[in-house]
């Protein structure tokens, strides 16, 4: 199969969709594989590098969807790359399409078989392909959280570990998940007051036995989640509904009860955001105020740690891509349900419920369209 990996447009994005070491792999069982210049530059990952690990080097992205068949990239397609997309492309990336009627729109008018790492599964219905990026984003929401604290960062002045005599600052974890543990692991190392909340209990006990009383679980409701937010210096959403919008769980009145400086670091804007205050930014502007409140919204967070992202990723994302090219995608979905339960958009119809369901396209069953 003729396999294309175009660099990222995307705002300060620097990961690529595949390593040398994945090429070499792809290339070695017979597979031509076609890299966009400088596609990996910016973390370490020269040309010359992914000609030895027996790529062929295209000048423009145009090139390279022109060349080949299955498309992998890292982020969403933007405007100018959906443009390029045709029937005969298989895109395999993250999508996040439920709060992005345009994308969602073009990728139907594509024809396009797209694949979203966000919706594959595992056997234990989790969620493999997004669970290193959300290690990466909840490890850095508290290494953001608490450089917005700073005062010349906009926030109260607070040092997240305190010092002796001087309170530590109070920490809110919305959402035990992936993203949630992780912001956990950080925020206990550096001596915060740290409070999670969630509703799955077996989760919160297994949390209350690893880190005792150095943490406060709390089953999340209204009134439980109301109290903690407002009485937070850091609030961290980490809130997944899987190929959904993150629900609204902060609203514009808690963050209006926030102190002022307090910080709102919401891991889940790729989906919409788990705030009714929140929008997505950029690494190059990150954060804005709402009533006093620093709003940090990064869709792309792992893209500042490009290189450690890129290898998390790649660790998962090969042995899916050396399926789609050693079978073809219609067999490779037949074959692994996990990697149908990817599939977002196909043959110009919507394949995926909840990204239906947000975007008013009507929803087509995925297994419907693999004789297609």
């Amino acid at each position: 199969m003729k396999i294309g990996v175009p660099r990222e447009i995307k705002n300060r994005e620097y990961r690529v969709g595949m390593t040398p070491a994945a090429v070499h792999e792809l290339a070695g069982h017979g597979h031509e594989v076609f890299v966009e210049t400088q596609a990996g530059a910016a973390i370490g990952f020269s040309d010359q590098d992914y000609r030895q690990a027996g790529a062929q080097i295209l000048d423009q992205a145009s090139e390279v969807f022109e060349a080949a068949e299955l498309i992998v990239k890292v982020k969403e397609p933007q405007a100018q790359e959906r443009a390029l997309l045709t029937p005969g492309h298989t895109l395999f990336t993250y999508l996040h399409l439920a709060p992005d009627q345009a994308q969602t729109d073009e990728l139907v008018a594509s024809g396009a078989t797209c694949i979203a790492y966000e919706t594959v599964t595992d056997r234990s219905g989790r969620l493999p392909l997004l669970a290193p990026m959300s290690e990466v984003a909840g490890r850095m929401s508290i290494q953001a959280g608490a450089h917005c604290l700073e005062k010349a960062a906009g926030g109260r002045g607070v040092l997240l570990g305190g010092v002796p005599g001087v309170s530590a600052a109070r920490v809110t974890i919305i959402g035990a998940g992936v993203v949630g543990q992780n912001a956990l692991a950080m925020a206990v190392g550096l001596g915060a007051q740290v409070t999670v909340l969630d509703r799955d209990m077996a989760v919160l006990r297994s949390l209350d036995q690893r880190y005792g009383n150095r943490i406060t679980t709390l089953f999340s409701t209204a009134q439980t989640l109301d109290q903690a937010v407002t009485e937070s210096d850091l609030v961290i959403g980490g809130v997944l509904i899987p190929g959904a919008s993150a629900p609204k769980l902060v609203t514009r009145d808690m963050i209006r009860r926030m102190p002022e400086g307090s910080v709102l670091v919401d891991v889940a804007i790729d989906q919409g955001g788990c705030a009714e205050t929140s929008r997505a930014t950029t690494h190059d502007d990150p954060t804005y105020l709402v009533d006093g409140v620093v709003h940090y919204c990064v869709a792309n967070m792992p893209g500042a740690v490009a290189r450690t992202a890129t290898l998390a990723l790649n660790n998962v994302t090969l042995p899916f891509v050396a399926a789609l090219a050693n079978n073809g995608p219609v067999q490779a979905m037949k074959d692994d349900p996990h990697l149908l339960a990817g599939l977002n958009v196909a043959g110009g119809k919507v394949t995926y419920r909840e990204v239906a369901e947000a975007t008013g396209h009507p929803y087509t069953k995925a297994e419907s369209l693999l004789g297609s």
